[in-house]
């Protein structure tokens, strides 16, 4: 598979706290690749130095999409030109409906004009798919949503608007087994040859209903050892203690 998404010996720090230290990774198209890690290990500050959250600093490094040097490219910038995340704790926005936030989002990235009726059906497709109750799309965006109507609503929002790499930072957190299963469906959906999906996670759980191509372990900002997804099952049963930098 060529290659979608390229980070060449990353370093970045939180104030005076250096967190990612020297991280490489590459990711193809059409694949799925998992961080996980103890907490603290670096794995959402990656998630956000990738998209140049202005709260983390890079010290050194390249972040390469589709070809192109982001490294420095503002977030905007960086999610027109396709990547997507999906956020631990997804924001309520008051007088913003979910309909008109991602009928905005979609004509910013694409720069073309979205039909009304078009889209309701898209999201109503997805909305089904996804087993969202009718006349969701309506309310104020995440506001009283259900901590997993949230995680729906922010699979929904992948599905729209159909990133070329989707970072999904603890998608399942807090979710029942139904959920999973119903987010673990939307990503599904979404998958294929052209795109790619990082999924950061502390649980296997959703790992079993998706095929994972890698797994990697993310330690003090270094990844430290990659496998493929029965790296997972050896994380449930025996944890990190026997992973350590430099293996």
């Amino acid at each position: 598979m060529s290659s979608l998404l390229e980070i060449k010996n990353l370093s970045a720090k939180v104030k005076d706290k250096q967190i990612l230290d020297n991280l490489n990774l590459n990711i193809g198209k059409g694949e799925v690749h998992v961080i996980m890690g103890p907490n603290g290990a670096g794995k959402s500050t990656l998630a956000n130095v990738i998209f140049n959250n202005p709260q983390y600093t890079k010290t050194s490094g390249k972040v390469i999409f589709n070809g192109k040097d982001i490294t420095n490219a503002k977030t905007d910038e960086i999610a027109r030109d396709g990547v997507f995340m999906s956020f631990q704790t997804p924001e309520e926005v008051e007088g913003i409906s979910v309909f008109n936030f991602i009928k905005t989002a979609k004509q910013k990235i694409t720069g073309q004009n979205v039909y009304f009726a078009d889209l309701r059906k898209e999201i109503a497709k997805n909305m089904e798919e996804l087993e969202m109750k009718p006349g969701m799309d309506n309310r104020d965006l995440n506001v009283g949503f259900s901590g997993g109507e949230k995680k729906k609503n922010e699979i929904l929002q992948m599905l729209e608007l159909n990133p070329r790499l989707a970072i999904l930072d603890e998608t399942d957190s807090g979710l029942d087994v139904d959920a999973i299963k119903l987010v673990s469906k939307g990503i599904n959906l979404f998958k294929n040859d052209e795109n790619a999906i990082l999924i950061i996670t502390h649980s296997t759980k959703i790992l079993e209903m998706l095929k994972v191509d890698f797994v990697h372990i993310l330690i003090d900002g270094k990844i430290v050892y990659t496998g493929n997804s029965e790296l997972a099952k050896e994380i449930e049963e025996n944890g990190y203690n026997s992973f350590k930098v430099g293996e």
